[in-house]
């Protein structure tokens, strides 16, 4: 399982003596850490051991197996050679169950897919990539985000049939910007799929995106902060209720609409938002998780660990029924789940990251995603969750995010121009 501890990532391990050090200079979660880069370990001494062990815990924590960390760490081995040991070594000397190993093995698990466009500008920390005798490491990703794209699916805009594949870049192409700068954003979705044997009808999903008036005045209020180490006793501290575009006032915002805290797919699909949080960081995009109902022990099981940004209670459920067109998407466990194919393929999916889960709380209501420009120029994507556990495509996200970013520097670009002139 997956945590943005980093007391629990580096474990009993070499890296635990570099703890002072690594919190002194601002390494000081988990998402940060993973991207440190040779310069910056040769900057704070880090020995041979040590950057073995950053990397086989960076590999492990993408996999969700962090709890095997200080035992691979022990072994004394790099992160190739581990990889390069059989399915017995792994069980015996290691202790590691049958269905983690086969989740080590694979280098393309879905825990560690990261797609990232190539316009992109990430900070000077870079990931660092597995060492020579893992050279496939990085093109099998790569492969797998290839493959991803492949799969984008959009919500025709004249038509409730079975949506069309896309590529990534033809979805894009119809995010446009008005004269006023207010975003044309674009409606996406999974396709329809018989239920039932073609008995039972799928939900009709929007067709456009949700008018920006309607999420607006939202009243919302911060359950959580984004998160930093030692912060977690500020789940306590309930900010008051606030106007939602207080959230993207100043910044870009994704806003992560999840049916239950403690769903096992909600959590994955948090959890794999989350592992990119460094990216959105250098895109100068605000993350927040949207819920709908309090429940304390849910949130404090959820936040950290699978979720690093801020969480957003939205009580009244506005912002569900904002993805909706107006109504919330609610189903129910046979009909949505038990004859529905693709949410049970999405369960299978999620199941295979490892994560803790429960069934407590509301879990019929549907929910998705919204990217939102800053300040008053709208929503630039919609993403809808048709069937239980749908996530939205995350290079499809990041490629959004990416637009954002290049529209607002051209913007500065434009009036510091401005600005340059008025003053000769």
């Amino acid at each position: 399982m997956a945590s943005t501890s980093v007391e629990d990532f580096v474990g009993n391990g070499s890296l635990k003596e570099l703890l002072p050090k690594l919190f002194e200079d601002g390494w000081d979660d988990v998402l940060t850490l993973k991207v440190m880069n040779s310069e910056d370990m040769v900057e704070i001494n880090m020995t041979r051991e040590q950057k073995d062990a950053l990397e086989i815990r960076s590999y492990l924590h993408d996999h969700s197996l962090i709890q095997y960390g200080d035992k691979l760490e022990a072994s004394g081995k790099c992160l190739a050679e581990l990889l390069n040991l059989n399915t017995a070594e792994l069980s015996f000397q290691f202790g590691m169950k049958r269905g983690h190993i086969a989740r080590f093995m694979n280098r393309t698990s879905e825990c560690s897919e990261k797609p990232s466009p190539a316009s992109i500008t990430l900070p000077e920390r870079q990931r660092q990539v597995p060492t020579t005798n893992n050279n496939n490491y990085k093109g099998e990703l790569m492969s797998a985000s290839s493959r991803k794209l492949q799969s984008v699916r959009r919500v025709p805009l004249k038509s409730n049939s079975i949506a069309n594949s896309v590529t990534n870049q033809h979805s894009l192409s119809d995010f446009k910007l008005k004269d006023d700068h207010i975003y044309k954003g674009i409606v996406a979705a999974m396709p329809d799929e018989p239920r039932g044997c073609g008995c039972v009808m799928p939900p009709s999903v929007a067709k456009n995106v949700a008018p920006y008036s309607t999420i607006q005045n939202i009243s919302v209020q911060k359950l959580t902060p984004e998160y930093k180490n030692g912060m977690e006793h500020l789940i306590k501290t309930k900010t008051p209720p606030m106007k939602a575009s207080e959230l993207w006032c100043h910044k870009p915002a994704v806003l992560l609409c999840i049916r239950r805290p403690g769903c096992i797919m909600c959590r994955a699909e948090a959890h794999k938002i989350n592992l990119n949080k460094p990216i959105f960081d250098a895109l100068g995009i605000q993350l927040y998780a949207v819920i709908q109902e309090q429940i304390e022990s849910e949130v404090k099981d959820f936040w950290p660990r699978y979720w690093s940004g801020a969480v957003i209670l939205d009580k009244n459920r506005e912002f569900f029924k904002a993805l909706g067109g107006g109504n919330l998407m609610k189903e129910n466990f046979i009909s949505g789940f038990l004859l529905n194919p693709r949410a049970i393929a999405n369960y299978k999916r999620a199941k295979a990251m490892g994560l803790e889960h429960n069934y407590r709380g509301e879990g019929d209501i549907k929910g998705g995603l919204f990217i939102i420009g800053k300040g008053k120029t709208g929503i630039a994507y919609q993403f809808i969750e048709r069937n239980f556990g749908d996530w939205a495509p995350l290079a499809e996200v990041i490629g959004i995010c990416t637009q954002l970013q290049n529209r607002q520097q051209n913007l500065g670009e434009s009036c510091k121009s401005s600005q340059e002139y008025s003053a000769a």
